[in-house]
């Protein structure tokens, strides 16, 4: 294979094994391409703003409003861009970036009190364009009984799969219609080693 520099994100529901299917994506890609292979997240701790979603995730903080962390995502991915993505990036051809979790989240999540999907894009603009986004569809009782394995106590926005479901699929529609992204659902239900098969397979179509 011989493929020109890729940005692919992972997407899905907490609880549906995003991180293991980076991982492993990760692992795999990494036999064809030594060394050219990035494994990164959202929120990014070390990068702008991570601290400060932290700690509302873990409900740390509760008096905030929407606008102010939707800004600070922002801010945090803009921050993870600029200094993870982009330099992995333009080290050329075969070099990956895979990364869990991007602005489709911002979308699910950030668009709340007032806040539309086209509000929370305007404040992404000048975030990267990935190359791919996968979706994994996983129901919600297998994420819920994920998380519940976890033994933690539940983040912010774990406690509604289905309504966050339903606004993944909606942000979704946004994205493929409004910017033409090019985002391909998962089955995400089986073994990672078959999520990961699904992936690598949409990639293998697309050249890589």
């Amino acid at each position: 294979m011989n493929s020109k520099p890729l940005f692919i994100v992972i997407e899905g529901l907490d609880g549906s094994g995003k991180s293991t299917a980076a991982k492993v994506l990760a692992e795999a890609l990494g036999k064809s391409f030594p060394k050219k292979i990035k494994h990164t997240y959202e929120p990014n701790d070390p990068c702008c703003a991570g601290g400060y979603i932290r700690e509302v995730l873990a409900k740390k903080i509760t008096a905030f409003h929407h606008r102010t962390l939707a800004l600070a995502y922002a801010a945090n991915r803009l921050d993870h861009c600029d200094r993870v993505v982009a330099p992995w990036l333009e080290k050329g051809r075969g070099h990956f970036v895979i990364c869990d979790r991007y602005y489709l989240s911002s979308l699910v999540y950030q668009s709340r009190d007032g806040l539309s999907f086209a509000d929370v894009m305007r404040l992404n603009e000048l975030a990267l364009r990935p190359d791919i986004i996968f979706f994994l569809n996983v129901g919600n009782e297998v994420c819920a009984q994920r998380i519940k394995k976890r033994n933690e106590p539940l983040e912010l926005f774990e406690e509604n799969l289905e309504g966050t479901r339903q606004m993944y699929f909606e942000a979704i529609r946004f994205l493929e219609k409004e910017r033409g992204e090019n985002i391909v659902e998962i089955d995400g239900n089986g073994t990672v080693e078959e999520t990961v098969a699904q992936m690598l397979e949409a990639l293998m179509k697309m050249g890589t």
